[in-house]
């Protein structure tokens, strides 16, 4: 490349560079990641199934726990759709056990309204829920 072309490509690569920093600095600014997950309670929760009426309860060491429902234990990779101060939607895909898209609606520290689906051993599944902070565990 000759001097010229060299010169031509300076302010290009200079306006680049500006634009790149524009685009990253709201993202720097928007606070950590999956923060509303971070300030629900931890401890015993207690899910209500929407479709069937029924009761289970879960314990949680943090509000990211309710991501991989059907998935527990295993290590997946996640991909955040949206993170917003009440609303969370992650999209994960665990290697040779599946994938997932969890929705999570906060209305409280306590309480969260829980959408999942995707397939866990081969076998499609829909969750929704409405999860109540139930105490320690």
């Amino acid at each position: 490349m000759n001097a010229k072309m060299k010169a031509g490509l300076r302010p290009l690569l200079r306006a680049a560079g500006m634009l790149a920093a524009l685009l990253v600095a709201p993202v720097a600014a928007q606070g950590p990641e999956l923060a509303m997950l971070d300030g629900l309670r931890s401890g015993a929760w207690e899910l209500k199934d929407r479709a069937d009426g029924s009761r289970s309860r879960v314990c949680i060491r943090s509000g990211r726990d309710f991501i991989q429902m059907r998935h527990k234990q295993l290590t997946c990779d996640r991909f955040v759709v949206e993170d917003n101060p009440s609303l969370v939607t992650v999209h994960y895909s665990c290697p040779h056990a599946g994938f997932g898209q969890t929705t999570i609606r906060k209305e409280s520290t306590s309480l969260v309204q829980i959408s999942t689906q995707g397939v866990a051993g081969r076998q499609p599944f829909n969750f929704d829920a409405e999860a109540r902070y139930a105490g320690s565990c």
